[in-house]
């Protein structure tokens, strides 16, 4: 494993060719955008369909402590380096942490045993200057959890992994049941897109914000009304947005107390800000507020980049039954 002055000699040192596949990353520094497109009535116009293509990784690894970004040339050598370990025909498919780490410590391939798709895909992925998708606290790292945190964290990976042989449907993890895979999925990018597709609508008095992942639709009322009553709850919470300038920020409360990958409390508050920082790129930032669930409150910030692909459905549901029934049904095998 590299030290970061290791690393950082290491990359430095590298002759570099800038390919195209590294070019993105050279222009990946987000600049303010000259000129955005806007509605009618004068706010940014974010109407269209997003991606997430960046390999980010969601924690800010050891090697890079310290170092938010990196520069252009240490990011095009870890481009190169990521191309070469996915293109040699052994590795594996990786999502976007792994791919990042395998190119960081420079491995000759990567392999995992969960891997289902092409390696091939995942070189549509992009690595940028940014060393974490954490903005706060700085250091790039999820807060600690309290006590209560990591029983519910602890709770939904058991549901995931089935070892908690669940009586019912409820004991299932909600994305093994194709109800949902959380609000928001900061830190689920697979292969370029995946999980990584959106889809914004605006209206004079609501936002329409679409998730491709498991068809999550959630709708922002911009009218200035208050939130539902706390006893009326949902999988995606209660929302009401409001402008800051350019930036649409979105307040969320009233989520459902169920089994969570990030195992939120219901007292979970979400705050969310999308920005057009240019006709192209939009800055989508999430702050994760939960005393019973993180010791402190923290930030993350996702780029997506405008697309002219059309979003598919996310055929899950479809097999809904069919998981149900096998999980539970080799569960009350295992009793018997």
């Amino acid at each position: 494993m590299f030290s970061r002055l290791t690393l950082t000699i290491s990359l430095l040192a590298v002759a570099l060719t800038v390919s195209a596949r590294a070019q993105p990353a050279a222009a990946s520094k987000i600049r303010a955008a000259k000129a955005i497109p806007r509605t009618k009535d004068g706010h940014p116009d974010m109407q269209g369909n997003w991606v997430n293509k960046f390999a980010t990784p969601f924690e800010r690894p050891k090697e890079l402590e310290g170092r938010p970004t990196l520069s252009d040339e240490e990011v095009a050598e870890l481009n190169r380096r990521a191309k070469k370990i996915f293109e040699n025909g052994t590795s594996d498919a990786a999502a976007a942490d792994a791919f990042f780490l395998a190119a960081l410590r420079n491995q000759k391939e990567y392999k995992s045993g969960g891997a289902t798709d092409s390696a091939e895909r995942v070189l549509e992925l992009i690595i940028d200057n940014r060393t974490s998708l954490i903005t706060d606290p700085p250091d790039g790292k999820l807060p600690a959890y309290t006590e209560a945190g990591q029983r519910r964290r602890a709770a939904y990976g058991r549901a995931r992994a089935g070892t908690s042989h669940p009586s019912g449907p409820a004991e299932v993890a909600p994305g093994d049941r194709c109800i949902t895979f959380g609000v928001p999925r900061v830190n689920g990018v697979y292969a370029a897109g995946m999980y990584g597709y959106y889809q914004i609508v605006q209206a004079r008095d609501q936002v329409l914000f679409f998730t491709e992942s498991i068809h999550d639709t959630r709708i922002f009322p911009t009218d200035g009304s208050a939130h539902l009553p706390t006893d009326v709850r949902s999988w995606s919470g209660d929302s009401r947005a409001h402008w800051e300038g350019d930036t649409l920020v979105v307040d969320t409360t009233n989520f459902k107390e169920e089994l969570d990958s990030f195992g939120v409390s219901k007292n979970f508050h979400l705050i969310e800000r999308l920005t057009l920082v240019s006709p192209d790129e939009l800055r989508y930032e999430t702050t994760f507020d939960d005393p019973d669930t993180w010791v402190k409150p923290w930030t993350a910030m996702i780029r997506l980049l405008r697309t002219d692909e059309q979003l598919h459905e996310f055929a899950c549901h479809e097999g809904n039954e069919v998981i149900m029934q096998t999980i539970l049904a080799g569960d009350r095998q295992n009793e018997r």
